[in-house]
């Protein structure tokens, strides 16, 4: 099995690695069947781990492969990390300025964006959306690093990450499909949006991995860009999300734990 999946084309892997994630997106969505409600505590506590992920990943997954491959090429190692780092959440920023959308947990005259008439769960909906972009990046960077043969990048490594991630998403899916039924919703329709939060993923994996591989030189800008993203998505919402209503104790340890998870995938794996 291993064997045939290395044996694709990068974009192919990202692709698939995408839908992992995706799939793990609607798996965690799909607890809306069972509970109309989670405990604060568990939720926080999953937020937190989500964010624990992230961090790792964003480091042991990819602006450490940045900065060896920077140091590779003779350039000063620090720089494209660096660029590309700030880059990454500067991008989030602007689509956060661009894009309406609303944080779990804010009222609707908190929606960023662009003021439109949509609907809060919409509001909802492209929040985690706009969120998961960065997710799906770095999965196609991490291919496309395997593909290049940037130092100790493997495709192992790449799917260890995609693994990572997907753990994450599920919470994620949770965190929207769980509110929306809440509010009324019915359980299919709140289902449905959860899942397809993540239906961005693929395609930003597919991206990213045919830009690291049609423009190599991007490569150590392009893993940093997907660290900054991420960092960005994880001081921004995850959280404060995850501290928001008192149980701060859990949601750090949740963090804890994300990280070593990941943090263990990373190094077994990469």
């Amino acid at each position: 099995m291993m064997d045939w999946f290395t044996g694709l084309n990068p974009a192919v892997q990202a692709l698939l690695g995408g839908l992992l994630t995706w799939g793990l997106t609607a798996l965690g969505a799909s607890i809306v069947f069972f509970f109309r409600r989670i405990n604060q505590n568990v939720m926080n506590t999953m937020l937190g781990f989500a964010a624990g992920v992230m961090i790792a990943a964003s480091f042991w997954s990819l602006l450490a492969p940045s900065i060896n491959f920077s140091e590779q090429n003779g350039q000063i190692p620090w720089l494209p990390p660096a660029i590309g780092f700030l880059l990454g959440g500067l991008f989030i920023r602007l689509l956060d300025f661009v894009v309406p959308h609303l944080d779990s947990g804010l009222s609707e005259n908190e929606a960023e964006g662009v003021k439109t008439g949509l609907p809060k769960t919409t509001l909802l909906f492209l929040a985690i959306t706009l969120h998961n972009i960065p997710e799906g990046l770095a999965i196609g960077v991490a291919f496309g690093a395997a593909a290049i043969g940037l130092g100790d990048a493997s495709v192992i490594g790449a799917l260890g990450l995609a693994i990572g991630i997907g753990i994450q998403n599920m919470p994620e899916g949770a965190a929207l499909s769980v509110p929306l039924r809440g509010e009324g919703m019915s359980r299919l329709r709140a289902f449905n949006y959860g899942q397809l939060s993540a239906i961005v993923e693929p395609v930003a994996a597919v991206i990213g991995a045919a830009a690291v591989l049609a423009i190599q030189p991007i490569m150590p800008y392009a893993l940093a860009f997907a660290a900054g993203a991420m960092i960005f998505v994880v001081v921004e919402q995850l959280i404060p999300q995850s501290q928001s209503s008192g149980s701060k104790d859990w949601a750090t340890l949740g963090l804890m734990a994300g990280f070593t998870v990941m943090m263990i995938l990373d190094v077994a794996l990469g």
